[in-house]
Parts: C-alpha cells; sequence; structure tokens
C-alpha cells in the first residue's frame, strides 16, 4: 500500500485489491464512492478475463484528481460541512459493466461488514469468555459517484438499490434511467438521451438534410438513444437509408466493415447521426483515416459534430481532441452551448 501526501497534511492511500485492481481512499467521517473509468474498456479478446486496457492519463486521472480537489475544497470550508471531513474511495469501472459490478461488490461488503460491527457492538470473539475490541479498518459507503457509462450505471444500480446505496450519475444519459419505479436510488447531474435527440434532429432540420444513415454504439446508451432519435425523424418525415450498431471495443475489422456499408449509401446518405460513445467514434475516425475516406462523411454524434476534411479544404480543419489523443483533424461543434471549440 502506497501513502500519498496531499495539501493540508491529508493522505491518499492507494492500495491494490487481490484482483490487482488499485484503489485510491481518502480517509474521512464520511465515505463517498467513485467509480470512474480509469483505464480503457477490456478489449473484445480480454472481455472474458476483464483484463482492462491502457490508462486513459486524459480521461480517468483527471476525474480522480478533480474529485480530491473538490473533496479538499469542501473540507477546507469551514461553513459549508463545519467538523464534518468527507473522504473518498475510488474504484475503477473499466468503462465495462463486469468490471463495475465487481468494484461495487466491494463497496457493498464494505457497508456490510460495518453494519454487522455496529450490531456487534465493535467487539470481536476470541473465545467463550474473552472479547477483544473490533479495529474498523474502513467505514461503509455513503453512496457512489459514477459510472459513466449509462449501460454500466444501469447494471451497478441494480445491484447498489438492494442495499439502499444512493448512486449520482454525471455523464450516464440513457432514458431508461429516468424510470424511478425501476431506479429508485438512481440520481445524474446531467439530462437525458430524449434532448440529445432533439437537438441532433434539430441540425439536420436546420441543413435541410432529409436522408441520413444512422449508427450507435451497442448497449444501452445507444440502443435507447437512437430509439429516441428515430422515434422523433419519423414524425418529422426524415428519412434513414441504413441503421447499424458497434460495440466501442469492437476491432479494426468491424469498424471497416461498418464504413463499407455506409459508403454503400453514398452519395445521397452522406450525413451520419451518432449516437455513440467516445470511444466509439474515436474507432470510426480512425477507420475512416485508414481506409481513406475522409471528407466523404459528415458525422452528427454525441455532443459534437464532425466533418472530417480533406487536406485541400483547410479552412475546415482544426486538431479535435478525442479520448486522450488527437485522432483526426475536423471541426467540433459542442451542442451544449451551441459554441465551436477547437482543440489543438
Amino acid at each position: 500500500m502506497d501513502v500519498l501526501p496531499r495539501s493540508g497534511g491529508r493522505k491518499v492511500l492507494l492500495s491494490a485489491a487481490s484482483s490487482q485492481r488499485s484503489v485510491a481512499r481518502m480517509d474521512g467521517d464520511v465515505i463517498i464512492g467513485a467509480l470512474f473509468s480509469v483505464h480503457h474498456q477490456p478489449p473484445a479478446e480480454k472481455v472474458p478475463e476483464r483484463k482492462c486496457g491502457e490508462i486513459r492519463e486524459q480521461y480517468g486521472i483527471q476525474r480522480v484528481e478533480a474529485m480530491f480537489h473538490t473533496l479538499d475544497k469542501i473540507n477546507a470550508d469551514p461553513i459549508l460541512l463545519p467538523n464534518i471531513t468527507l473522504g473518498s474511495e475510488i474504484r475503477d469501472s473499466c468503462w465495462h459493466s463486469s468490471v463495475a459490478l465487481e468494484q461495487s461488490i466491494e463497496f457493498i461488503r464494505d457497508s456490510l461488514i460495518s453494519i454487522r460491527d455496529d450490531r456487534d457492538g465493535g467487539t470481536r470473539c476470541i473465545s467463550d469468555s474473552q472479547t477483544q475490541p473490533q479495529t474498523r479498518v474502513k467505514k461503509p459507503i455513503a453512496g457512489v459517484i459514477g459510472p459513466g457509462s449509462s449501460s454500466v450505471a444501469i447494471q451497478v444500480q441494480n445491484l447498489l438499490q438492494l442495499f439502499d446505496i444512493p448512486q449520482i450519475a454525471y455523464s450516464a444519459t440513457s432514458i431508461d434511467l429516468s424510470d424511478k419505479t425501476l431506479y429508485k436510488y438512481f440520481l445524474r447531474v446531467v439530462p437525458s438521451d430524449t434532448l440529445q435527440a432533439r437537438a441532433m434532429l434539430d441540425i439536420v432540420k436546420r441543413y435541410n438534410w432529409t436522408y441520413v444513415s444512422a449508427v450507435h454504439t451497442e448497449g444501452n446508451y445507444g440502443e435507447s438513444g437512437m430509439e429516441a432519435f428515430k422515434e422523433l425523424a419519423a414524425q418529422e418525415g426524415l428519412c434513414i437509408a441504413h441503421s447499424d450498431k458497434i460495440y466501442s471495443n469492437a476491432g479494426e475489422k468491424s469498424f471497416d466493415r461498418l464504413l463499407r456499408k455506409l459508403r454503400e449509401r453514398l452519395p445521397k446518405a452522406r450525413v451520419v447521426v451518432c449516437f455513440c460513445e467516445g470511444m466509439t467514434v474515436r474507432g470510426i475516425l480512425i477507420a475512416m483515416r485508414r481506409l481513406g475516406v475522409l471528407g466523404e462523411f459528415l458525422l452528427i454524434g454525441r455532443q459534437y459534430t464532425f466533418y472530417p476534411a480533406p487536406a485541400e479544404t483547410r479552412s475546415w480543419m482544426a486538431a479535435a481532441y478525442l479520448e486522450d489523443e488527437v485522432v483526426l483533424s475536423c471541426e467540433w461543434i459542442i451542442l451544449n452551448d451551441v459554441i465551436s471549440k477547437v482543440f489543438a
């Protein structure tokens, strides 16, 4: 176990469980759990082993540090929570349901052990006539923040709600999660996919595109989001030439095959509506570069619109930062605030 000093004399404990997954802990009176995707999800061939991919230096590490920074700020405020110190236990979800469930079980086990200790009066039996005070190593989890993926968040919520543990998601936008009869301990700080589908359709209508292709990430987020988009599209008379889906951790051959299917609808269906997770978009863009089809499609996707431009149209080009690395030149339009952002 490693101990890392932090500002204000606080310390962060980094430990590795038996499954060799690192855990970041910060002590406090109230412990908040968190599931962040510190590593990429397991590649398709490694899914049965639950072996995570490479570390996500931007997406993953930044969220861990952001949580530590936020807790430090709250704890340093004498008015906000007087005489109460917030701590955390951060685990890696690897953006994959089986890994996230494995880590959620650890949260639940801590809570159950704490409840049992309270009922036993904090003692452990040594013999028939002797007892020894129980040293509590961990406090119960007050709630869990994350994970980021809708599909993963749903499975985690199905487990946590059995033990009355609240869950707050920061980017899980699935429409299904709005059903409080099914997910009564789930809250989120982002709107559902209904608004995103509406915004994407508004862009399509604004430019008078009436014949498009559609792609979504395999899983709850992509499927429910695309279903919402198709319902709205039908109401507006928008024709969908081809609809397809792909796993975000699919291999190169799968992405190449997807693009070849989309190219069959060219030149009429040049616009591709993509209800996709970030890694899916990344895979599509890399496949475009690999197959030399830059400039053939206009991708309208999750919080962004991509126009992969050919070399002769430099005025459209900017370096787009996507999931930890620059993968293509394109224009990035954020739907949330309708502001164009260029990342160098």
